[in-house]
């Protein structure tokens, strides 16, 4: 009952309990008054402790790439602030193996799983004409990628297929607590939610590699982050894997490093640079994604905004696209001659980011590199210049030389940040620098179809590889795997190949069922 009503002295209501309606009212007002009071207690103390934690993470150092760094240490999670690790969580059967945000939220992340695998032909097909083979029976698979929906039906049709699973997440801020809550209640061992510390997301690494009755026996990487643990930590079990499959170009510069100095004892399958991959996923998915994020993240109004992208490799030609047809002026700032001359051919600039950085409004990176925006740079940047990171490690933006004394990070909502200079001055930075379609938005169900049918492809090539046919190095998806993929997802369009005849066929030296093209050749 509002207050309002309980003013209101109806005198045609009787005394209760002897008591005068008079008195009656006076009671509940005072209720009202007392509980209207410890509300408002409770909001100010909540505020208050968000603006610690926001204002906290000013003198908080930059996450790295190192296993040894434990550096992160806000969240930019809205949820309860009770970390997972001290809540004890159960499944409707049961398990217990186990840590996600809320294990309620399971209804809802298998409706987000549902609707997913609607926009996934082809891992779907896939799942549907290998369930019956079991081709990953005894595999044991560690994972560590993005966990959203589109991963959940990777993952339920490894499970399909025969693997055994542990799961966790790549990045602190992309995973959807509401998918991780689903698959755990499926009984998927899953650590992961969103606003992990860097300490929390080394933990659910480890749990997922070390566990008890557990010997992995193949690893899923997006980062190198599982690899590069269990090679550090555990590097007797390291030596027990038949297998890894990677698929950010983080991870596979990561594995030709451990290549070249000898220290990759087991192959590994690069699938970042695989057609599927490349020419659908980093570039598709980019061009409508980014977009979306920045969208969501600023509510920018894209027309005339001075653009500049670093890096013009697939993810950066998808970028320059969308943005391109929103109205945006783009330029580009590149270290490959050839791609730079792509770029001049689309009609972009080629410049060096210092001859810009003083009049754009928004810079986006997807290099794979390190500093690629420095304080140096963000010193010069104009009032309001958004920045965000596109490529998969966060250390493009060197986030951590925002974290000193003399500026102010304000959080205007979540992941965003703006970083307030002693003049006045500001800079929105979205994502502490992390990849911002997967954290601030999500990314084409449908290409991400491609890119799961590949993994799940790789990791039956290298689980079932008669012995000696793959040595310890890095290989590239047989061109063969690549077609069959394309293949997969053709029926969605309703498309019809054309089939070579026997002349023609032996006119081209191919084989009538591929593969149409050479390994060296560049689509």
């Amino acid at each position: 009952m509002s207050d309002k009503n309980l003013l209101n002295n109806n005198p045609s209501n009787p005394p209760v309990n002897g008591i005068s309606n008079d008195q009656n009212l006076e009671t509940a007002s005072a209720e009202a008054r007392t509980t209207h009071h410890a509300l408002q207690v409770i909001k100010e103390n909540k505020v208050t402790r968000r603006t610690s934690r926001i204002r906290s993470r000013s003198l908080s150092a930059s996450s790295t790439d190192s296993y040894s760094s434990a550096s992160y240490t806000g969240s930019s999670s809205d949820e309860d602030d009770v970390n997972p690790r001290e809540k004890e969580q159960r499944s409707s059967r049961g398990h217990t193996d186990f840590c996600v945000r809320n294990i309620e939220l399971k209804a809802f992340g298998r409706r987000e799983i549902e609707i997913a695998e609607q926009e996934m032909p082809g891992i779907v097909a896939l799942r549907k004409r290998a369930a019956e083979d079991k081709p990953l029976r005894g595999a044991r698979i560690v994972g560590c990628t993005h966990i959203n929906a589109q991963t959940a039906v990777l993952i339920e049709t490894l499970s399909e297929l025969g693997a055994q699973v542990r799961w966790s997440a790549c990045n602190i801020y992309s995973t959807q607590n509401e998918v991780a809550a689903a698959l755990a209640e499926a009984g998927f061992p899953i650590f992961a939610w969103r606003g992990e510390t860097e300490e929390d997301f080394w933990w659910c690494i480890d749990r997922c590699v070390n566990a008890e009755n557990w010997q992995p026996n193949m690893i899923l990487d997006d980062g190198g982050d599982a690899t590069h643990l269990m090679l550090k930590k555990y590097p007797a079990m390291f030596k027990l894997i038949k297998g890894i499959v990677e698929e950010s170009v983080t991870g596979v510069h990561r594995l030709y490093q451990l290549s070249k100095a000898a220290k990759l004892t087991v192959p590994a399958m690069n699938v970042n640079d695989s057609v599927t991959k490349t020419k659908f996923d980093n570039l598709y998915s980019c061009k409508e994604s980014i977009v979306d994020s920045l969208k969501r993240s600023t509510d920018v109004m894209f027309g005339g905004k001075q653009v500049v992208v670093c890096g013009y490799g697939e993810v950066g030609k998808g970028c320059c696209q969308s943005l391109k047809g929103l109205g945006c002026i783009i330029s580009i700032t590149e270290i490959d001659p050839i791609c730079a001359l792509q770029a001049c051919m689309d009609g972009f600039r080629v410049v060096k980011l210092n001859e810009v950085v003083r009049n754009v409004d928004i810079v986006v990176t997807a290099t794979g590199n390190k500093n690629v925006v420095t304080r140096e740079h963000m010193e010069k940047m104009k009032n309001g210049c958004i920045v965000c990171n596109m490529g998969h490690s966060n250390t493009e933006i060197d986030v951590g030389s925002l974290r000193t004394p003399d500026l102010t990070w304000e959080k205007v909502r979540s992941q965003v940040d703006h970083i307030l200079w002693p003049d006045g001055r500001r800079i929105i930075l979205i994502a502490e620098g992390r990849l911002v379609n997967l954290t601030c938005s999500s990314i084409p169900s449908f290409v991400v179809s491609v890119t799961a049918a590949t993994q799940a492809l790789a990791l039956i090539e290298l689980f079932n590889a008669p012995q000696g046919r793959y040595k310890s190095d890095v290989y590239l998806l047989p061109k063969k795997m690549d077609e069959y993929v394309a293949s997969l997802h053709l029926p969605t369009f309703d498309a019809h190949l054309t089939e070579l005849s026997e002349e023609q066929a032996k006119y081209l030296g191919l084989n009538k069922a591929g593969p149409f093209k050479p390994n060296y050749y560049r689509y």
